[in-house]
């Protein structure tokens, strides 16, 4: 790890996990929860604004989650169906996050912000 990212570094590290503003070196800035951390990258989990949920694209729910080729949850005979309260076979709840990757050498500064 390059010496003029080693800050960064450790203020990612010692804020992992926590919602952050983080500015970038061109200026542009962005909130989001600091998921994980590597000598190169930080990763972002970006809230998705609502109006933006309606044309989220679902496909990678289905092999994140383990969604089967007909509906159902996982495998057979287990999930989450009928009565209990999540929409029944083939359900599936949209996205609240999107990952970002960035690279350490893009990050200028780093705010923690309350969850509310």
């Amino acid at each position: 790890m390059n010496n003029d990212h080693h800050d960064v570094y450790e203020l990612c590290k010692d804020h992992m996990h926590s919602y952050v503003l983080a500015e970038m070196v061109d200026g542009t800035k962005m909130d989001g929860i600091i998921t994980g951390l590597d000598d190169e990258y930080v990763y972002f989990a970006l809230p998705i604004e609502h109006d933006q949920q309606a044309n989220y694209p679902h496909q990678h729910m289905q092999r994140q989650f383990g969604y089967g080729h007909h509906g159902h949850h996982g495998y057979p005979g287990y999930g989450y169906g009928p009565g209990y309260g999540y929409g029944g076979p083939g359900y599936r709840p949209r996205p609240r996050f999107r990952r970002l990757v960035l690279p350490l050498a893009a990050l200028t500064a780093l705010s923690v912000l309350p969850w509310y």
